[in-house]
């Protein structure tokens, strides 16, 4: 089972994958939403689209899922 199967399964959903500075603005903006926010490594087998300009420096980037909030 792949990693984004894993965090499916377990409730989270998932987004979108970004670099800095907008990570850390998409983040904030999910947390200010109410969202619980986990980040993961960006893995370019597993994106769907046109990842070319990204596998460049794979570990700049990170894949943002959401859930909502258990509280």
């Amino acid at each position: 089972m792949s990693k984004d199967s894993e965090l499916v399964k377990a409730g989270w959903t998932r987004q979108s994958t970004h670099d800095e500075p907008r990570l850390s603005d998409v983040v904030e903006m999910y947390t200010e939403m109410g969202m619980e926010v986990h980040l993961e490594h960006f893995a370019p087998t597993e994106e769907a689209g046109c990842t070319e300009c990204m596998r460049v420096a794979p570990e700049k980037y990170k894949t943002i899922y959401t859930r909502p909030s258990a509280s």
